[in-house]
């Protein structure tokens, strides 16, 4: 830690007041960005206190706003229920405005701060009270951010307080364990202390660490413990992921325990070893992130000094470059920057350091953070009873076709590839600052992005991509007992995200209005398809069948971008039939915010209820909780749930983590449902593909006469950018976009409605896609041309 402290201070002194942060004025009515502190603005008077009550959004699950009593000093906006409960230091809250993004929207009096592990929207009721807390929270925030300049060391004490303060009221803490990585929307010198205070808490982490280690020394003295050497194998904290998609047993037997100790140890021993290993991982993230970070830093100023040729600059220059060719003996990065950090780390989704974005399809399945109902929801499916029996009425000739190979014509048979043809391009030079800084609280749904910022898969694709773990519906189509199927759904439906811990650093390509995929998969035995069915809003529906289960689906996405965190927020409902027993089971998609979008280290969080219900059975209903990260739970990507029967008795008690697997039962005892299958070699520098994406968009020979050509296998920039040609990738890009922009011209100068081709009201399948089919190419149906 030393060693990167003397880096960091190397670079602070040399770097500081080289940058100036540009304000981005906008219109009255839409989301403006407060400015931070500039270059040479060091001076900054000490403001005046200033309190009173504002309207807050309540955090999830809650909906609506409540008031609360706001208290600003120094720079830290304190807030509880009523004045009393300042001044009895009851505080529910404590936000560092000078480490936070702060946007306003004055036609509705809003004011965002968004603190990259929390975004907090406010409401002030009257006029007169918005500007004058948006003047004081102005002139505290640039106060704080000088403060902070000035002496990064006293600044790290308002940020973590102390031990007794801690106790006294956990609200106050503001760090529970991840990286505080901050938003270039403030002056890049304020984000070089910001990395000093990444090493502050690294050392309270570390002195925490040696009370632990003290406790269980003194545990394993008075006590009939294990060696502490047998930390490692004993504490549970992740599954391996050579681990199989189900337990060995499917019959909800239970696995051997990793937790279990012959020797019989105490279970306070036991809680201090896994406290031990989560803050020592902590620890080592810390660490890295701050180490990588630097390394940024100083690429961006190496590209920035060679750039420089300006009139007299050139003594300041050429001392800055002499620097920094100093600090690079010390930091050396010698592969891309997206991928110079492992993804080892348990406190972070993907740990990419290359730039983030996301629009309109985004990479993740998501649903609102407050549970909002969407602005049109017009679309939404309305699903009756006899879609379930209309699409259930095809699945017995379903499983002949596909197991004969009469749908592939013969493709494959060689097996499927196991690698991309290239590597994921270095995406550290792009700067989405300057795409995003004109988009704060929008939707990003027709913003355009760089083809680098893609993976060489779009949304159809991905909506296949959630059928990867489809054995559980077929362990579901097979078990009688209705309870241990409702838990079998709720295995399928958390599966659906696991794919995402490892995909932060790329988006899916945006479908154009018509495209379509197909998937037939006869080591599964399902066979799927998909279409963007509207453009705007932007939707896409889907349908899966097998002998067992028949699977289907409409989404849209919406994305909101808050200065340091996206948040995700798809609307539309999943169904699933189960035809021997007559089941029909519906649920929702949970909230999905991709935190640090711009610097430094990105994590996902997926948080937010799913409900299950079986519309065909009142027998019971699941509930899945995707635990939202917060001051008092540390633990990342955890799932909880439960069965409840009739009369609102929990029958099954399920846990796990997203990217992990799921267990049903109570711990150590509990039964393995399902786990994430391997990843394969490399997988970090091909996208954090799983062996099942990497098979997606494979076109094999015999194929090709067989698909429309309107499947995303044929789109030439997709295709491309798989292969490594970024250049003609972003030409071809730009060309679907312009062709898609003159076809939706040209429909609504004739007023011409667009009609899905394979999908009908309700965005069900009108059964026509499979028959369709037997012409090879599709050669009796008018296609539009795509690309």
């Amino acid at each position: 830690m030393l060693h990167v402290n003397a880096i960091f201070h190397h670079l602070c002194a040399q770097l500081i007041n080289q940058y100036v942060f540009i304000l981005f004025h906008q219109e009255p009515d839409s989301w403006e960005i407060i400015e931070g502190l500039k270059i040479g603005q060091t001076n900054v008077q000490k403001p005046d206190k200033h309190e009173g009550f504002m309207l807050k959004k309540r955090k999830w699950p809650l909906k609506g706003w409540h008031k609360r009593f706001f208290v600003l000093d120094n720079g830290m906006l304190k807030y509880s229920k009523s004045p009393i409960d300042i001044q009895k230091g009851k505080v529910h809250g404590s936000i560092d405005v000078g480490l936070s993004v702060m946007s306003i929207k004055k036609k509705a009096r809003r004011i965002d701060l968004d603190t990259e592990e929390h975004i907090y929207h406010l409401k002030v009721k009257s006029q007169d009270s918005f500007d004058a807390w948006v003047s004081k929270l102005r002139h505290h925030r640039l106060y704080r951010q000088n403060e902070i300049v000035r002496s990064p060391r006293d600044a790290s004490f308002h940020i973590f307080p102390s031990a007794s303060t801690t106790e006294s009221s956990p609200a106050a803490n503001v760090s529970d364990g991840k990286v505080y990585s901050k938003s270039p929307t403030e002056a890049p010198n304020l984000f070089l202390c910001c990395i000093y205070l990444d090493l502050a808490h690294c050392q309270s982490n570390l002195v925490e660490l040696s009370k632990l280690l003290q406790n269980l020394e003194i545990l394993q003295r008075t006590q009939s413990a294990p060696n502490f050497t047998d930390i490692a194998t004993m504490s549970p904290v992740r599954l391996h992921s050579s681990n199989p998609n189900l337990c060995a047993d499917i019959e909800f037997q239970t696995p051997p325990s990793h937790v279990t100790d012959p020797l019989g140890c105490s279970t306070e021993y036991m809680k201090l070893q896994e406290e031990f290993c989560l803050m020592a991982q902590k620890v080592h993230s810390l660490l890295k992130s701050a180490f990588n970070s630097i390394a940024i830093e100083k690429e961006k100023l190496k590209q920035i000094v060679s750039e420089q040729d300006l009139a007299g600059h050139n003594a300041q220059v050429a001392h800055l470059r002499q620097s920094l060719s100093q600090t690079g003996e010390q930091i050396h990065v010698s592969l891309p920057l997206s991928q110079q950090v492992s993804n080892e780390s348990r406190l972070s989704m993907s740990e990419s350091v290359s730039e983030f974005f996301d629009a309109q399809e985004v990479l993740l399945s998501a649903s609102s953070s407050e549970n909002e109902a969407s602005d049109d929801e017009s679309y939404i499916s309305d699903v009756s009873d006899n879609i379930s029996e209309d699409n259930t009425s095809v699945a017995d000739n379903i499983s002949r076709q596909i197991l004969n190979g009469e749908l592939t014509g013969g493709a494959f048979r060689n097996g499927r590839r196991t690698c991309l043809p290239a590597p994921s391009p270095d995406t550290s030079n792009i700067n989405l600052w300057n795409i995003l800084r004109n988009n704060i609280g929008k939707d990003l749904s027709k913003v355009s992005m760089p083809v680098e910022l893609n993976e060489p898969l779009n949304t159809l694709q991905h909506l296949c991509e959630e059928l990867e773990y489809s054995e559980l519906l077929d362990k579901a189509a097979e078990t009688d007992d209705p309870y241990e199927r409702m838990v079998l759904i709720a295995a399928f439906a958390a599966s659906g995200y696991a794919s995402t811990y490892f995909r932060a650093g790329s988006k899916p390509f945006n479908p154009v209005l018509g495209e379509t995929y197909e998937c037939i998969r006869e080591d599964k035995g399902f066979r799927f398809f998909s279409e963007q069915v509207s453009h705007h809003p932007p939707i896409s529906a889907c349908h899966c069948e097998s002998k067992n289960f028949v699977f289907w689906q409409d989404i849209r996405w919406k994305n909101k971008f808050w200065g340091k965190s996206m948040e995700i927020l798809p609307v539309g409902t999943l169904n699933v039939t189960l035809p021997k027993y007559g089941d029909y089971y519906v649920w929702n998609k949970v909230t999905t915010c991709i935190h640090n979008i711009l610097s430094g280290r990105r994590w996902i969080e997926h948080y937010g209820e799913i409900t299950i219900r079986n519309t065909k059975s009142s027998v019971c209903i699941c509930k899945l909780t995707f635990v939202k990260v917060n001051y008092w739970n540390s633990n990342v990507n955890e799932v909880q749930g439960v069965v409840i029967d009739q009369e609102g008795k929990v029958v099954h008690r399920l846990f796990g983590k997203w990217h992990e697997g799921l267990y049903c039962g109570v711990a150590p005892s509990a039964k393995c449902i399902w786990r994430p299958g391997s990843m394969p070699t490399n997988y970090e520098r091909y996208y954090g593909f799983t062996r099942f994406a990497i098979e997606l968009n494979e076109l094999d020979p015999l194929l090709k006469d067989l698909l429309p050509i309107t499947d995303a296998r044929f789109r030439p920039d997709q295709r491309l950018l798989e292969e490594g040609n970024i250049e003609a990738a972003a030409s071809e890009k730009q060309r679907i976009e312009e062709l898609q922009r003159g076809r939706r011209r040209y429909m609504e100068e004739n007023n011409i409605e667009y009609r899905p081709k394979f999908f009908k009201e309700a965005w069900v399948t009108n059964d026509t896609y499979w028959e369709l089919r037997k012409d090879p190419g599709f050669s009796k149906v008018e296609i539009p041309i795509l690309w």
